[in-house]
């Protein structure tokens, strides 16, 4: 059976979540430092490869509203690059509220200030992975 992961991209840090080998259980993984786009593709795709991912979900920035905006786009601009370098299909998944949510896990697990900043990325990717395996489960 293949993995799935779960990306929170953003400019600085892209947030990284992976199953476990029978796709059943979320984790964090790492928070890859964003040295550009190609650079973390690059990366992605590596980590696809390494792990034997053969699902990649990948967090989609809609605006309040419910519309698409400029990073939307962005979002699935890189989503189809990492579909067409890895073979994988990629999901996108709402993320509107992933960043508060996982703020909202770490202040309640005690987590400092200081180290939340660093965890937080990969807490939402694994929001977002774990999102996209319930929602598939339900159908």
């Amino acid at each position: 059976m293949q993995r799935k992961m779960g990306i929170d991209y953003g400019d600085k840090r892209v947030g990284i979540a992976m199953t476990d080998a029978l796709c059943i259980i979320s984790s964090p993984f790492e928070v890859y430092q964003n040295r550009g786009r190609e650079d973390a593709i690059d990366h992605i795709v590596g980590l696809i490869k390494q792990y034997n991912v053969g699902e990649v979900a990948m967090g989609l920035p809609i605006n309040m509203d419910g519309s698409e905006g400029e990073r939307a786009i962005l979002h699935r601009e890189i989503g189809q690059q990492i579909a067409e370098k890895s073979g994988v299909n990629v999901f996108f998944v709402d993320e509107r509220l992933t960043s508060a949510e996982a703020e909202e896990i770490l202040i309640s697990s005690g987590v400092r200030r200081e180290k939340r900043k660093e965890l937080i990325d990969k807490i939402s990717a694994q929001i977002i992975l774990q999102t996209h395996i319930e929602s598939h489960k339900r159908g």
